[in-house]
Parts: C-alpha cells; sequence; structure tokens
C-alpha cells in the first residue's frame, strides 16, 4: 500500500435521513450533483448515525420497561433505566461500570460506551434513541455494491462511529463497518528503515481512515455525515469491521 498524498472532501448537501431512505441513492445523487470524479482505490466513509436512520434503528424510551437488573444498574450509573434496559439489550456483557459511565461489549462485539446508543443529532420525538446498525458490515457492501456497480469503480465503504478510548481523552472515529478495503494491513515480517522484521506491526487501516474522515465529520451540527477520501490505489482484498476486534483471549485490558 503506497501513496504519497490524500484528500478528503465533505459531501455536500446530503438531505436529513428518513427511516427507508436508500443512502446509496441519495450518495450517488450528491456525488452527480457535485460533479466529483471518483476513481477506484477512493473510500466513502459514512457516520453511523445516517445508516440507522435509514435502517430505522430508533427506539422510544415510552415504550421501554426497564427490568430488575436495569433499575438496579441505573441506581449505580445514574441512567434513565429505560435507557439502561435499551443498553443491557443490546449488550452481551457489562465490562465497567461507575456513576455516569455505563461501557459494555455489544452485540456487534464492540467494547464502548452505552452499546453506542445515541440521543444527539436525532429527532425529539417521544424521547427516541437511536441504536447501532444491526449488521453494520452488511450494511457496508450492499452500499459498496449499489455505488460501485453505478460508478463503475471499485470503492471502499467504511461506516463509523465516534468512541472514547482507554486512557485517552476525547472522542474519535472507529470502522464499525467496512466493504472493499482492509480493516487491518498486516506489516508483520516486512523490515524497518534499518533492516530488521517487524514483529507485532499491523496497521489499524479502517480505523485510521475512519478517524481522519471524522475530522469533518464533526461532533455537533456539522452535518456532513459522508466524506470521501481519495489518493489510494485499487485494493485487491476485502474484509470485515469484525477484523479489527481483538480477541477476548489476548484483550489484557479488561
Amino acid at each position: 500500500m503506497e501513496f504519497s498524498s490524500l484528500t478528503l472532501k465533505a459531501l455536500p448537501n446530503i438531505p436529513l435521513i428518513a427511516p427507508g431512505d436508500h443512502l446509496g441513492t441519495i450518495i450517488l445523487e450528491a456525488i452527480n450533483n457535485t460533479h466529483l470524479s471518483l476513481a477506484s482505490g477512493d473510500i466513502l466513509v459514512i457516520a453511523q448515525k445516517v445508516v440507522s436512520k435509514a435502517e430505522g434503528r430508533y427506539q422510544r424510551l415510552s415504550d421501554v420497561k426497564p427490568s430488575p437488573r436495569a433499575l438496579a444498574t441505573a441506581k449505580i450509573v445514574d441512567k434513565d433505566p429505560r435507557l439502561v434496559e435499551l443498553i443491557l439489550q443490546e449488550s452481551v456483557e457489562v465490562v465497567r461500570q461507575a456513576p455516569g459511565v455505563l461501557i459494555v461489549e455489544s452485540q456487534l462485539g464492540i467494547v464502548h460506551a452505552n452499546a453506542g446508543i445515541d440521543q444527539s443529532n436525532i429527532e425529539s420525538r417521544d424521547e427516541q434513541v437511536l441504536l447501532l446498525p444491526e449488521a453494520p458490515d452488511k450494511s457496508a457492501a450492499e452500499i459498496q455494491r449499489f455505488l460501485s456497480d453505478r460508478l463503475n469503480i471499485q470503492l471502499g465503504i467504511v461506516i463509523s462511529d465516534s468512541t472514547g478510548r482507554a486512557w485517552r481523552n476525547g472522542t474519535t472515529g472507529i470502522a464499525i463497518g467496512v466493504a472493499g478495503l482492509p480493516s487491518v494491513v498486516d506489516k508483520r515480517g516486512q523490515n524497518d528503515l534499518f533492516g530488521r522484521p517487524l514483529q507485532t506491526t499491523e496497521i489499524g487501516f479502517a480505523d485510521e481512515v475512519a478517524s481522519a474522515a471524522s475530522l469533518l465529520m464533526g461532533q455537533a451540527n456539522e452535518a456532513c455525515p459522508v466524506v470521501l477520501v481519495a489518493g489510494f490505489a485499487p485494493f485487491h482484498v476485502d474484509s470485515s469491521a469484525k477484523s479489527l476486534l481483538r480477541a477476548r483471549d489476548k484483550d489484557l485490558f479488561r
């Protein structure tokens, strides 16, 4: 993988997304209206939130009845018991809990706060919250096939989400869905500048792309949910975001 420069451009005029909207069509219209010329190897980074909205992943807190476990956990973390119930339903394990913090392993295998459930930048009807896509790798693959076929190029797609990190302040973008590009680039066995073989170097490539794009997406009212990253050569491998998840038997941080 060789490149000397990259360009990032937020696609303008992406409308507010509603359940049932076809994201591929909306993104294609934005590309055509902006007169962008895409090439094989280009990557579109799409904010998780618009994918979840299109897939109708809304949940009304008024429809949620907290379980005894959710009620007990809510007292510890000082959160709405209905929200806690949804977090537990979307999780396989509670990793850490403290006042104001509920870290879980979601059903997608991602360890993050609140199972990715969020209330920011969504319509405030009926105390709505938004869940992550049920299968973001599948969502990425469907968008990738649609756009690649119509643009006649080999496009990469990353569905990104924002997350906090252990030992570091601030949020950053990560890839939760990937299609048409490598998630991880394995450099083990290659030589460094002085000829020494690399022993452990694996690059979280899709995460780095997601993080770069998040600078343009923003975290507040920027309304830039799709970012074009151009400058890579065409990719000849495919993978999924699951490749970025550390196996539990190698996770020394829980």
